[in-house]
């Protein structure tokens, strides 16, 4: 009988996590290769992926990168290939690349709208797309795990852009778990609140860390080991049975 701690064990396993240069994607990739999974991770600028591969060597993690700026099509076409060819297939894939945008909804640019939901929702359906057609259906099944927001499940002033965006990818994980799972594909989401990253420095300086976190039942702001759990159960046998979900991860925020 299966040991339960056994079902995390990713040994074997390859993954590919985008905008894993740093904050949440780093973080990820660290809770995927520190269980035993292959990595590649990619994102728009070199010097980061640089960094961030001499940081996962560190810890014993096998991992490549690729360059890529996930708002070109081409760009992601290039990626699922290259992922390929270097792992020899892709059984985890994490789209976490992604941007925000603040701005009244009565002042918000359309360029910067185009710009949020290429990078947020375009792009995460064109690369899951591609592995999916590429590596995970012809191998017969793989995890998908999308980063949505709590964003997605709540209206919040001041970041419409955002808030759509996000909301369409709580939807799309439904919609390609139902339709990818007779291939054996689950895809999940994760939603998480107000972590401490380079996207969120700028809301946390104004707002203030101890007032926002003063806002959820747990009183604190996520750090840098709050979504490793949920990341390998959604990527790993022991999640085998779960897909279509978002899981809240905001200390309690959005359940009051």
């Amino acid at each position: 009988m299966t040991k339960a701690s056994d079902l995390f064990d990713l040994s074997g396993k390859t993954a590919l996590i985008t905008g894993g240069s740093r904050g949440l994607g780093l973080q990820m990739a660290e809770a995927l290769g520190d269980n035993g999974a292959r990595l590649v991770i990619s994102s728009r600028k070199e010097a980061d992926l640089q960094d961030a591969k001499a940081h996962l060597e560190a810890r014993g993690i096998t991992v490549d990168y690729v360059v890529a700026d996930n708002r070109k099509d081409d760009d992601i076409v290039a990626l699922a290939a290259r992922a390929i060819e270097i792992l020899g297939r892709v059984d985890i894939l994490v789209n976490n690349a992604g941007a925000t945008w603040g701005s009244a909804a009565v002042d918000h640019t359309m360029e910067a709208w185009d710009k949020l939901m290429e990078l947020n929702v375009r792009s995460v359906f064109r690369l899951s797309q591609l592995i999916a057609r590429d590596t995970m259906i012809p191998n017969g099944g793989g995890r998908i795990l999308n980063l949505a927001s709590i964003a997605g499940l709540k209206g919040n002033k001041g970041i419409v852009a955002y808030n759509t965006s996000k909301a369409a990818v709580v939807n799309l994980t439904r919609a390609l778990a139902h339709e990818w799972g007779e291939h054996g594909i689950t895809v999940n989401a994760l939603a998480p609140g107000m972590f401490e990253s380079k996207m969120t420095k700028g809301t946390l300086d104004q707002l203030g860390r101890d007032a926002v976190a003063a806002r959820n039942p747990l009183g604190r702001i996520g750090g840098s080991e709050d979504l490793k759990g949920a990341t390998l159960l959604y990527c790993s046998d022991a999640g085998s049975m779960i897909t279509g979900t978002t899981l809240a991860i905001d200390g309690g925020l959005t359940a009051i």
